[in-house]
């Protein structure tokens, strides 16, 4: 198998490969709208192997974005190959390491469903860091939001509300594994401005005139079909535990209903219990888990 850079003139084949086998591996940013407009460069730094007929038959390409880079570390796109040969795992691995300096680790997710992939990561010195799991709401009642006194939500308005939703969802998920790393009014902004924006689904918590909580509402796609993607939902710290989270998502719950979606999807860390109890109380399902593998690079 011959290792080598991923050129601008193989892109299309490595989109092909990618959307062939994006079912088994974590496909967060292997969807049509993320893969029609990729390209090799600083921030994605992509390996392909390829056989004597010039096919590719493994790929790996990781995610260094300003985000990332912040956060010191990068984020696998698609770590996979046909053959099950931890040298050639190990090939494209030293490949991409090459380009992680200031990084202090790489992360990939991988479904629990794929063990083969997770004794490989088990087999390349990856280690658990974490459990995420997807949730799904058919198309159910949405008990009636109930503020307390002195609470009102309204919606997120574009150019003005910038600056709120970072400080509330950077101190809701300040301590929150995966999510420490402090979102900017750019990402902010980009959020408005990114085709699964929805006009209304993002929104504020405020006690009298304070923001204290944020969620956003997002158009996505599950099993080939519509959905809503519910995230983030924070609260900061000093607000939690008084059953506002509840009264947020019920809130953005309400928002699907008005804009005809019939099912709606989440994600939320193994280790948030309070938030998981909450959501399977507002009728979410747990359909899919994963694990979050890292890899520490050395300093």
């Amino acid at each position: 198998m011959k290792i080598e850079a991923l050129q601008s003139a193989s892109v299309q084949d490595f989109v092909e490969y990618c959307r062939m086998h994006r079912k088994e591996v974590d496909d967060s940013f292997l969807y049509d709208e993320h893969l029609k407009k990729f390209e090799p460069d600083s921030e994605n730094p992509t390996y392909i192997a390829t056989n004597q007929q010039g096919e590719i038959r493994a790929a790996a390409s990781l995610i260094m974005d300003e985000y990332n880079r912040r956060g010191k570390r990068a984020r696998f796109r698609i770590f996979h190959s046909e053959i099950e040969d931890r040298k050639l795992y190990d090939q494209l691995l030293e490949s991409l390491i090459k380009h992680t300096s200031g990084l202090d680790k790489v992360f990939i997710f991988i479904p629990l469903a794929n063990k083969s992939l997770a004794e490989m990561m088990d087999k390349l010195n990856f280690n658990v860091e974490r459990y995420a799991f997807l949730l799904v709401r058919e198309d159910l009642d949405v008990s009636e939001v109930r503020l307390p006194e002195d609470y009102r939500i309204r919606n997120f308005v574009p150019g003005k509300d910038e600056e709120i939703w970072c400080k509330v969802r950077n101190a809701g998920f300040a301590t929150l594994k995966g999510n420490e790393t402090p979102v900017t009014l750019e990402m902010v902004a980009k959020m408005v401005s990114s085709s699964d924006y929805l006009d209304g689904g993002m929104k504020i918590l405020f006690h009298k005139e304070k923001p204290v909580g944020v969620v956003r509402g997002a158009a996505d796609e599950y099993e080939d079909a519509p959905i809503m993607n519910i995230g983030p939902l924070a609260i900061l710290p000093e607000y939690q535990g008084k059953g506002l989270g509840r009264q947020l998502l019920r809130a953005s719950l309400q928002f699907a209903k008005e804009n005809s979606y019939k099912r709606i999807i989440l994600s939320v860390n193994g280790e948030n219990e309070r938030a998981q109890a909450l959501y399977v109380q507002e009728g979410f399902k747990q359909v899919e888990g994963v694990t979050c593998y890292q890899f520490e690079l050395e300093k």
